[in-house]
């Protein structure tokens, strides 16, 4: 029996590539925004979380956010500063390496750095990441919390768990139906990289370790093309618009 022609397989996983496309878009909306805001802030992200950074686009409504393609940001930026009157704007592709993008926004710094300074939520700690201090397990019983809070204020692990914390690496058994520790554990020590066990360990007993933060390294003021250069948010340098000229 002929195949029919009605019986075409379509894979719905096949998306098209937006590649060039969507540089070429990104290229055209920061030159859109170098003429529609007054101020250019590069910022670096650290311990980078997707919620967190859309709670800050979230707050900062009125401003425009570009992250990642960072080759393209700083290429659309050295030709603005061949092709117009800013050239100063050559001063920020510098900055632009690692988890960093551009914040186009119409406040000055005298807003912007308060408001990044105040926003630091906490978050688990990944793999790789360095322990901000050190944890351990008390011996005996085990709790949701691991000792961080007062044992009357918490309660024990369910016996469900114990499995996968001997998985984790740790040395626990089941009593009576509890899970418990034969003597103290320490799950890693200040200054220590965390290995996979380990920041699945904390994120168990709900340790956070890491803290998400926006760093401003440098903005650009296109009223006077001054570049004031940051260093965790602390003005370190000022380069002005005559000295880039020259």
């Amino acid at each position: 029996m002929p195949k029919s022609k009605r019986a075409k397989v379509v894979h719905t996983s096949k998306t098209q590539k937006k590649g060039k496309e969507l540089t070429l878009r990104i290229y055209a909306n920061i030159q859109e925004c170098v003429d529609q805001y007054p101020y250019l802030y590069v910022f670096s992200v650290h311990n980078m979380r997707n919620n967190y950074l859309k709670d800050v686009r979230a707050k900062l409504s009125d401003s425009r956010f570009f992250y990642g393609k960072t080759k393209v940001m700083a290429l659309a930026l050295t030709n603005l500063s061949t092709s117009t009157n800013h050239t100063t704007l050559s001063a920020l592709p510098p900055h632009l390496s690692g988890e960093v993008g551009l914040l186009f926004s119409p406040n000055p710094p005298t807003t912007i750095l308060p408001h990044f300074e105040a926003y630091h939520p906490s978050s688990y700690a990944r793999t790789g990441t360095p322990a901000s201090r050190t944890f351990t397990l008390p011996s005996g019983t085990l709790y949701t919390r691991g000792g961080e809070i007062p044992i009357e204020d918490d309660v024990p692990l369910q016996h469900s768990v114990e499995p996968h914390l001997r998985k984790l690496g740790m040395p626990t058994r089941l009593d009576k139906g509890k899970v418990v520790l034969d003597e103290a554990f320490e799950v890693v020590r200040e200054g220590e990289v965390l290995g996979a066990g380990q920041a699945g360990i904390l994120k168990l007993f709900g340790v956070a370790m890491a803290e998400f933060g926006v760093i401003v390294k440098c903005v650009w003021e296109k009223e006077t093309g001054n570049v004031k250069v940051f260093e965790e948010n602390r003005e370190v340098e000022n380069i002005e618009q005559m000295e880039v000229e020259v």
